[in-house]
């Protein structure tokens, strides 16, 4: 039996109070009005707040706004009132003293082009709406960042979960020694549904003064509201919030429920006389990849690409699939290399851990060609309702939309394509951490973008969060770990696993 050691455990529990702090860190700091956005933008328009402040300064200059200047005439004392456009606007600008420019236009009417009051105005309602729309953003910020890792960890344990109903539907015969590996990560599945439920729940709330799905916004739906949208408006039977959240209810509980029976029939073969608890497992396992595959899909569709409503690709749910499948199986392989460091997992060999590299090394190539298929078509045909999707991502994003095509794909093929690296561990465990890493900047390159604009920054909010739910990953993995032995000993085929070579 494995004993979840004092040191392991304390380190989850460091993890999650520092996790908490910096989450609560990003919601204490978010601007809670416009004006204290108009602060942010002055004081990064001077130069602070680093790479924030490119951001902010770029949002800023899209929105050209009327300013009024002046300009003399050679040999003329004529002051000559001129309108210009002119992307640096500050407050100054605006506010400007209407009453003093109307003198000054009826004094030079003969030499002014006149500037209307209602320019003034509909240039400060301008600055406004545009103020609203970063004081969104980067309320969503906190939002976001929790969003993006909470989802990232639960999906990893479903990814196990897969993998794992994979295995059974096949009969695999090298697997069997993994199963008690693959049932203490999907543990995590039930606590990470229910956080990612609530946070759903909240999120459909609009608690806290989120917008993380601009298809919840009010009078998105109503023709008659100045936020009508159409193209949402069409969507409005199937994304609305009581049916989200049931679509989402509905999920969730059928992955949980396969994942505790699947367990359960797996414990009662230890006991059993016959193969009964392990053909019970075989039919639910086909069943639940029926049930699984649908679900994805959908889910993909709900959780991720409904953030931005006016995008959507054919090819969606398979790519968010092979991500989360390919971190869900190196996760498998790092959790046994730190099991058998430790003493355990002695039936587990150098090729057991060679074909989970095989795993790692396959499912990121197939990430990749789902990738460039998704990319390469929507580029090549250039519809402007589709590239966009890109344009912004290399645009604004444009260090982590290529980099973690490095970490997902280069780095892995450059170091797992050698056999003989696949079957050592710290090449394993560097390149799991690299593709852990990739991927978790892949989900957040896919929702960021709708979610807070070129406002993003990987600061305290998304490092809390995401050293938050590894924390709590770690503590309910390992501790889900010491409740049963790590071998299924009445496997029909662990005999045939255990003396597994290649």
């Amino acid at each position: 039996m494995y004993t979840f050691s004092s040191k392991l455990k304390t380190f989850s529990f460091i993890l999650m109070v520092l996790g908490i702090l910096g989450i609560g860190y990003g919601f204490l700091t978010a601007p809670k009005n416009i004006e204290e956005v108009q602060k942010i933008l002055d004081a990064q328009s001077h130069g602070h707040g680093g790479h924030e402040a490119g951001n902010h300064e770029a949002a800023h200059e899209t929105h050209e706004v009327p300013k009024v200047a002046r300009a003399e005439k050679p040999h003329d004392d004529h002051a000559v009132v001129t309108t210009t456009h002119v992307s640096d606007v500050t407050h100054d600008t605006i506010a400007i003293d209407t009453a003093q420019l109307a003198t000054e236009t009826a004094e030079h009417h003969e030499t002014a082009a006149p500037v209307h009051k209602s320019e003034v105005v509909d240039a400060h309602a301008e600055h406004e709406k545009h103020l609203h729309h970063v004081l969104h953003q980067l309320q969503n910020k906190p939002w976001a960042a929790l969003y993006v890792a909470c989802i990232f960890i639960m999906l990893i344990s479903l990814g196990v979960l897969a993998f794992y109903a994979i295995q059974q539907v096949a009969q695999a015969g090298w697997s069997p020694v993994l199963f008690r590996v693959m049932q203490g990560i999907t543990a995590y599945l039930p606590v990470g549904s229910v956080i990612f439920f609530i946070l759903l729940v909240l999120i459909g709330l609009h608690v806290g003064n989120n917008h993380l799905f601009v298809w919840m916004g009010e009078g998105v739906s109503d023709p008659a509201s100045p936020n009508y949208d159409k193209l949402i408006a069409g969507k409005s039977g199937y994304l609305n919030v009581p049916f989200w959240l049931i679509r989402a209810a509905i999920f969730l509980i059928g992955w949980n429920l396969y994942r505790h029976f699947s367990r359960k029939n797996c414990l009662a073969q230890d006991e059993a006389s016959d193969n009964s608890f392990y053909k019970k497992n075989f039919k639910m396992s086909a069943g639940f990849l029926v049930f699984f595959i649908v679900t994805e899909s959908i889910m993909s569709w709900d959780w991720i690409m409904s953030i931005d409503p006016h995008w959507f690709s054919t090819l969606f749910g398979w790519y968010v699939f092979a991500s989360f499948f390919v971190s869900g199986i190196t996760t498998i392989a790092l959790v046994t290399l730190y099991l058998k460091s430790k003493g355990h997992l002695e039936f587990v060999n150098t090729s057991h851990i060679h074909d989970l590299a095989k795993f790692m090394f396959g499912i990121s190539v197939f990430w990749t060609y789902l990738w460039f298929s998704q990319f390469m078509l929507i580029w090549y045909s250039n519809i402007p309702e589709e590239v966009t999707y890109f344009i912004t991502r290399i645009e604004n994003y444009n260090l982590p939309f290529f980099g973690m095509v490095v970490m997902n794909f280069v780095f892995p093929i450059l170091i797992l394509i050698n056999t003989d690296f696949k079957r050592l561990t710290w090449i394993i465990v560097m390149a799991g951490v690299v593709i852990l890493l990739g991927h978790y900047v892949d989900f957040f390159n896919m929702i960021m973008p709708a979610a807070v604009g070129d406002q993003w920054f990987i600061g305290i909010p998304e490092i809390g969060s995401l050293i938050f739910f590894v924390g709590l990953f770690l503590f309910v993995v390992f501790s889900a770990l010491t409740k049963s032995p790590l071998l299924a000993k009445r496997n029909p085929f662990i005999e045939e696993s255990k003396h597994f070579h290649y």
